[in-house]
């Protein structure tokens, strides 16, 4: 960790540091530079370097935003910085830029929107020093090995003719071959392998090279990447269209490859950890350099590795989730952001982002083009297109010869359902497995049942820390809340009534998984949630089962209906399309057509043709109808002319206020000086711009003991309305009130719950 070697000090400090300091306040703090360090060795320190500073009692790293020639708090009670971290920022311009434009937008403190910009471990002051990687590589004895010389022992000889062909195994490619350690404990007790350093960290000229040959592409991916290639050099947004199986990896990867051989690179954003692994795999089989992964599953250590990597330039290609957004690159080329509607790239709690949003201002400020990818695209993306603020690029065709899949929707009204399934449903699973196809089975609810329920005095089992009901789990057996996890075993009888007439309601992936299994006895039900998906590399073993193309029946949530490839399946089946129907969120209709729409696109993606069965007792509903008849462009076009006579968003901007506390008057008691200090801003300079809803009860009001409020402000021009927050936020944190309640302020809500 280096210091400054400040020398002497010839006179006091005319100077100060402003900071970014950890903290819940929204403003930045000076201080007086190292005791020691002259106003010369100051003026030369560069914003984006971190600083020890003393915080209260603690010492905290924060980080350098400007220096300035005075401080509006008297030089007597600044207090001198203990160290300076870096001699060079961590953070280039156009991140810096990016973290003021973030910290004001989102009326967020600025220094924890640094906090979720570095690594833990950088935030805790360590040097960004990359380690060099290493790889398993052929001694000489292994080299001198004779072909099949290991046949006996089948792994250690897959591993020495990885090694003959690849020159190297990496600790990625162990995970992904799933090598077992055994096996490469065995070759190098032999002293046919060790450990040496990558070849990847000799070879400079990784753009040069491919493992894989570009894919032939049609005249709609041609235009796509055409058109992104013309702004190369310079910021353009472009929404990348395109139906479920069209080629839009192809098109990201055809990208890729021309910046890569501009000797720059690309950040690649996905919505899922699920998804990253195999996104990782695509990429591997295509480029033949570094790929630095980023994403919450990795350790501090790994995470500030292919930190370090990608702000080098030693990785050309960076693939994460939300967060790998605040990577720094050392020659962005291109951002790539997937599955650009999905709800997971926005921050739902504490620094409150959409990395959607905020990717777009990065791409601006890097002056490189940005590609949102989808199949939905969101109602604020396509309005962005429709508007011309973004290039609009469709594929209006599967890729190759697969075909979209017939959709038809399946009337259960007067069906007699067995755990939801009706008979046709079951007759046509029958009929797929016995063409040697797979069948995918989606349902929105992991567990059992969602309810556990006396058939004698109706009791209901409902958690004790929320407004919610608990749901029941089979394996292991107990009832659990969704909403803050607290868990109890499965209740015996009543304690109401003492009746021993409990039954489950509803249908959950447990519940469904249970009835497959007995009635399929002779094919495989692999269930895929977030239950079953708990343990290490389990989701990545049951999708290579999948993908070996053997009959059989994925049952699974959301985690199945976006991003999968899985060429057998050719049938999809809905088992409950409803209860996205009639959410109290105005988003509700949107979100259900984007996952109906999406899982429906897992089938029938290679030569199979495929056929998508959604059962509904609301077969006439006006979004299903939409859907089902005119795809998913024409119900979007319809809720945007909703949208817009109803001033909601994308036509109008909306700001949501939440409080909560251990009783529900204080947190609404708060809200409502909130409302009134609004009311006051409004009156004297925002009248008829903005106006304000509530404070009212959170749709759920009590969750994990805490009573939730919340205030909801409105208005059709964004400047008014951040003009606003940023009188209001200051002024709140002063009140006394506010250290009685856990506020925040969300802008551009996408959970209104």
């Amino acid at each position: 960790m280096p210091k400054t070697d400040t020398g002497p000090a010839t006179k006091p400090n005319s100077l100060v540091l402003r900071l970014a300091v950890p903290s819940p306040l929204r403003r930045l703090f000076d201080y007086l530079p190292p005791a020691g360090m002259s106003d010369e060795q100051a003026r030369r320190l560069e914003p984006g370097i971190r600083v020890r500073v003393p915080f209260g009692s603690r010492s905290l790293v924060a980080v350098l935003t400007s220096v300035e020639a005075e401080s509006s708090v008297p030089t007597n009670k600044l207090r001198h910085t203990l160290e300076i971290l870096d001699a060079e920022p961590l953070l280039p311009d156009s991140l810096m830029k990016l973290y003021r434009w973030s910290a004001q937008y989102y009326q967020h403190p600025p220094g924890d929107v640094f906090q979720n910009m570095l690594p833990a471990l950088l935030r805790q002051g360590l040097a960004p020093v990359r380690e060099r990687p290493m790889s398993w590589q052929l001694t000489p004895k292994g080299l001198a090995l004779q072909a099949d010389a290991l046949g006996r022992a089948k792994r250690q000889q897959e591993v020495i003719d990885f090694l003959q062909e690849h020159k190297e195994l990496a600790k990625e490619d162990i995970v992904e071959l799933e090598i077992s350690t055994s096996a490469i404990s065995a070759l190098r007790k032999q002293d046919l392998i060790a450990l040496a350093a990558s070849l990847n960290e000799q070879t400079p000229n990784w753009h040069s090279s491919a493992n894989e040959a570009s894919l032939t592409l049609n005249c709609d991916q041609e235009n796509a990447v055409s058109s992104i290639l013309n702004s190369v050099d310079k910021f353009g947004c472009f929404l990348l269209d395109g139906i479920t199986g069209s080629g839009k990896t192809e098109v990201y990867l055809q990208v890729i490859t021309h910046v890569l051989r501009e000797g720059k690179q690309a950040l690649v954003l996905v919505p899922e950890i699920s998804l990253t692994p195999q996104t990782i795999a695509r990429f591997r089989r295509r480029f033949s350099c570094p790929i630095a992964m980023i994403h919450s599953g990795l350790t501090d250590k790994e995470r500030l590795q292919a930190w370090t990597e990608a702000r080098e330039g030693y990785a050309p290609i960076v693939i994460g989730t939300r967060s790998a957004l605040f990577t720094p690159l050392a020659k962005p080329g291109v951002i790539i952001l997937d599955e650009e509607h999905d709800s997971s790239f926005k921050q739902q709690d504490g620094f409150r982002y959409s990395a959607r949003d905020l990717a777009v201002v990065r791409a601006r400020y890097e002056d490189i083009p940005i590609v949102l990818g989808s199949a939905t695209p969101s109602l604020e993306s396509m309005q962005n297109a429709l508007s011309g603020r973004f290039t609009h690029l469709t594929l209006s065709e599967r890729a190759g010869d697969a075909m979209a899949p017939q959709l038809t929707l399946l009337d259960t009204t007067h069906e007699i359902l067995q755990e939801g399934f009706s008979a046709p449903l079951l007759d046509m699973i029958a009929k797929h497995i016995h063409d040697g196809n797979q069948v995918l089975i989606f349902i929105n609810r992991r567990g059992f049942s969602p309810t556990l329920q006396c058939n004698e005095c109706g009791w209901v089992a409902e958690c004790r820390h929320c407004d919610a009901r608990m749901t029941l789990h089979r394996t292991p057996a107990h009832i659990r809340c969704h909403h803050c996890d607290s868990r109890s075993a499965i209740p015996w009888q009543c304690p109401d009534c003492q009746s021993k007439s409990l039954v489950p309601l509803g249908l959950g992936t447990e519940r469904s998984e249970s009835l497959l299994t007995r009635l399929f006895p002779d094919t495989r039900v692999l269930r895929v949630d977030r239950d079953s998906t708990r343990r290490k590399n389990s989701l990545d073993a049951m999708l290579n089962e999948v993908h070996l193309g053997q009959p059989c029946i994925l049952i699974g949530t959301q985690m199945l209906a976006k991003g999968h490839h899985f060429p057998a399946v050719t049938l999809v089946a809905v088992l409950d399309a409803d209860s996205g129907l009639f959410s109290a969120d105005f988003r509700g209709q949107e979100h259900t057509a984007q996952l109906l729409v999406q899982v429906a696109g897992r089938a029938g993606r290679a030569d199979r043709k495929g056929q998508v069965i959604i059962q509904t007792r609301h077969a006439s509903h006006q979004t299903l109808q939409t859907l089902s008849k005119e795809g998913y462009k024409a119900f979007a076009l319809s809720i945007l002319q909703e949208r817009r006579a109803a001033a909601m968003p994308p036509f109008t901007h909306l700001a949501l206020l939440r409080a909560e506390a251990s009783a529900f008057a204080s947190a609404n008691d708060f809200l409502l000086i909130v409302r009134d200090k609004v009311e006051s801003l409004i009156a004297a300079g925002a009248r008829g711009q903005i106006h304000s809803m509530g404070p009212m009860p959170a749709p759920m009001e009590r969750r994990a003991n805490k009573y939730r409020t919340q205030l909801l402000l409105c208005s059709n021009d964004r400047l008014v309305l951040q003009a606003l927050l940023s009188q209001l936020c200051p002024d709140l944190e002063t009140l006394k009130e506010a250290r009685q309640v856990r506020w925040s302020i969300d802008i551009d809500p996408q959970d209104m719950i």
